[in-house]
């Protein structure tokens, strides 16, 4: 029932038409009020049928319509429907798109008139009705007052809300892609996109949808950690947040650059602003300090309270997830908030660029070029230093210059130094025999260079950390014993490094000569034989079955040269990495924490930014290939990432390592009781065994909906014609997933 605030003769209610425009409308400037107060010739709306729109919704195609008189109470809950939907008044210059009948306002009747409305689809779905088919019906009684005509909201194509701006920020911040989970907080978000995307073709974030939060965090941490370019994930309020789970964690650890975006329950409840609370759930998730759930883990956390700013407020938090030490950032806004509207405006992107870390102090150079250039076993441990893809050939530079320097990865987040270079020591968690050995170590972006109850270096050894966050600020307990320590770039140290030990004649004379000369003979020695060793154990088994080791060595031997490899082994990461023996920048990325299930959204995210980066320059993406350890494969919510490669055609190669359950445990286990009695438990005493086995390639093809290759290894005879037809499947365009039986040790 449209009733006015005050006595008018009545006309009839104009049907919707096709190209209608509407004339002599009352002003409608009190729709846009904040306030519920009595206005003159502003009518309530009710109705019947599941898309009536009462005066608690407040939504029209974004379009306020909550600001009825007081003197009229407000409709029945069975007028209240989903938000963007709903009957009002609108100004003359929009025409309206719908229905059968043809008139205009000057047509209309007097008296009251009864009208049974069943709109067609035309771009908006208009009053929300159902698409031509539908036997859906609505019912409108209206009084209206002379000269006026009563009408279907249609969009407003000029509308510019604090949500499309929020879009806009990220896409001229160079964020290009929206991993998104949408829920009740998020009307004016989904406004915001489909104008976006219709509006902004080829300038607007691509919207990628994820049924799983953990999934979504781990596709923009894969795509951020390949590209370091920042995307951005939308969760709703606080159950989407605490969905996130253990991919905050990942990010913040992995220092992947990622945006997460949430809403908040409504902060009014009776209509007196557009986005006002509509339904049950907006008490239930209504929280003290939504943040919170994730502050720890983030480079910064805020609430947007205003639209005025939101631009303002994006970028400051991209600034944050960009700037050293990288990492997630998170940002809520209550639906009152991000449907706030706004004067469109544009920001100097140029002035909102992350803060660059310089090189390190000339003394600090000299210092650090005397220790290497003076030692007999120099060492240089590395963990996440490759994310800047220059930096393996810088360090290989440096090991080039000092002859008899050796090269540890003890994180294994980035490929950091080639395998095929002669001081290539490979990737060891804390425990290598050159720590104990080595004389002058130096520590560049590592977390963990070491572990004191395994390994530690030799009292005398010169230690020097170079880190963009050296003191580890996000960790309550860690520190190394090194003679200085400084926060700076790591590219920019190494090759200030090399070029004082070229430049300086004291120091070229003790990089060179004849025992210079030695030490690289030694090198060479040593790395043929550790290349021979690991060939030696990676044989199959005499039962005919294989491990790790040898399925990784055929991958290495059939996967196109350039494949990124993105690793979640956990027990068996040692075996992969001596194996698959990464040369190329970028070609190796670990799971950056200990929140296991990242490389299933991992591996789309990384494929995603290598096809959308090639594409950009004309050219194909690269071959993508997880490796993951079926425990971890189930810990990744397969049931989402296969059913995202299938719709949004991201094809990769899973290859699920399958020892029957998690080993890890153990491992933990004997560290700390060696000789206890789960020493000698089976794996189901100490319940960590996956017995009966699942399906896992199984798992995926149903998430696929059956379009999916899969298959299962248990002998080495056939891996090799196995894995041909799943890569070719890969590269026609078809995920593949391989369930391979190893065996442990090897």
């Amino acid at each position: 029932m449209l009733r006015w605030a005050k006595t008018t003769p009545r006309r009839a209610a104009l049907p919707l038409t096709t190209n209608t425009t509407i004339s002599a409308a009352p002003p409608i400037a009190a729709l846009h009020s904040l306030h519920r107060r009595a206005v003159p010739g502003v009518p309530t709306v009710t109705g019947t049928g599941e898309d009536a729109v009462g005066a608690d919704l407040g939504f029209s195609k974004g379009r306020w319509l909550s600001n009825w008189g007081t003197s009229h109470p407000p409709p029945p809950p069975q007028s209240v429907a989903s938000p963007g939907r709903g009957v009002g008044f609108y100004p003359s210059k929009f025409p309206i798109k719908g229905g059968k009948a043809s008139a205009t306002a000057a047509a209309a009747a007097a008296g009251t008139q009864t009208t049974n409305l069943s709109p067609r689809r035309q771009g908006h779905n208009i009053c929300g009705a159902a698409p031509a088919g539908n036997n859906f019906k609505r019912t409108l009684s209206t009084t209206t007052p002379t000269n006026a005509t009563s009408l279907v909201f249609p969009p407003d194509p000029r509308m510019y809300t604090a949500s499309f701006a929020f879009f806009e920020a990220l896409w001229d911040a160079g964020v290009t892609h929206c991993f998104v989970n949408l829920g009740s907080d998020h009307p004016s978000i989904i406004e915001a996109m489909v104008k976006g995307t219709r509006e902004k073709k080829g300038q607007f974030p691509r919207i990628i949808t994820c049924p799983n939060e953990m999934v979504a965090m781990s596709m923009a941490d894969g795509y951020a950690r390949l590209t370091n370019k920042p995307q951005c994930v939308i969760v709703h309020v606080d159950v989407g947040t605490q969905g996130l789970g253990a991919a905050v964690h990942n990010a913040s650890s992995g220092r992947a650059p990622v945006l997460v975006f949430a809403g908040l329950s409504p902060f009014t409840q009776e209509g007196e602003m557009r986005g006002s609370r509509t339904e049950y759930i907006h008490w239930i998730q209504d929280v003290p300090d939504q943040k919170a759930i994730v502050a720890q883990y983030c480079r910064y956390a805020a609430e947007l309270k205003t639209g005025a700013n939101v631009k303002q407020m994006v970028n400051r938090a991209l600034q944050f997830a960009s700037s050293a030490p990288q990492g997630p950032v998170y940002l809520c806004g209550a639906r009152e908030v991000m449907e706030e509207e706004i004067k469109p405006y544009s920001l100097r992107q140029e002035m909102w660029k992350p803060v660059e870390l310089g090189g390190l102090p000339k003394s600090a150079v000299k210092d650090i070029a005397e220790a290497l250039a003076g030692a007999e076993q120099p060492l240089l441990i590395t963990g996440y230093a490759g994310r800047n893809h220059a930096i393996p050939a810088a360090l290989v530079e440096l090991a080039n210059t000092v002859k008899g320097l050796r090269v540890l990865d003890t994180g294994g987040s980035e490929m950091c130094f080639p395998a095929d270079h002669p001081a290539w020591l490979g990737l060891r968690f804390g425990n290598e025999e050159s720590i104990r050995t080595a004389d002058a170590i130096l520590v560049l972006d590592c977390d963990v260079p070491w572990i004191m109850t395994q390994c530690k270096p030799r009292d005398d050894a010169k230690v020097y950390h170079i880190d963009v966050d050296p003191l580890k600020q996000m960790m309550p307990l860690f520190y190394i014993h090194s003679l200085a320590r400084y926060r700076a770039d790591a590219l920019t140290s190494i090759e200030q490094l090399t070029a004082l030990l070229r430049s300086d004649e004291g120091l070229k004379a003790k990089v060179t000569g004849e025992a210079s000369e030695k030490r690289w003979s030694a090198l060479e020695a040593e790395h043929k034989k550790r290349l021979e060793t690991i060939a030696s154990k990676a044989q199959p088994l005499e039962d005919g079955g294989f491990g790790t080791g040898h399925l990784c060595t055929k991958l290495k031997e059939l996967c196109p040269k350039d494949t990124i490899w993105a690793i979640e082994a956990v027990t068996n990461t040692g075996f992969v990495h001596d194996n698959l023996q990464p040369t190329l920048e970028g070609s190796w990325i670990n799971c950056g924490g200990g929140g296991l299930g990242w490389s299933g959204g991992g591996a789309l995210g990384i494929k995603l930014a290598s096809d959308y980066e090639a594409k950009l320059k004309g050219e194909k993406g690269k071959f993508v290939v997880q490796v993951v350890g079926d425990g971890t494969f189930l810990f990744s919510v397969p049931g989402s990432v296969y059913w995202i490669a299938k719709r949004y055609n991201i094809p990769v190669l899973t290859i699920v390592l399958n020892n029957k359950g998690w080993n890890a445990p153990r491992k933990s286990l004997l560290l700390v009781h060696p000789d206890g009695l789960g020493s000698t438990a089976t794996n189901e005493e100490i319940n960590i065994s996956f017995d009966p086995v699942p399906d896992y390639s199984g798992i995926a093809k149903a998430a696929a909906g059956g379009d999916l290759f899969a298959a299962r290894v248990d002998k080495a005879a056939d891996l090799e014609g196995v894995l041909k037809k799943a890569i070719e499947a890969v590269q026609g365009g078809q995920t593949a997933v391989l369930d391979c039986k190893v065996a442990l040790g090897c």
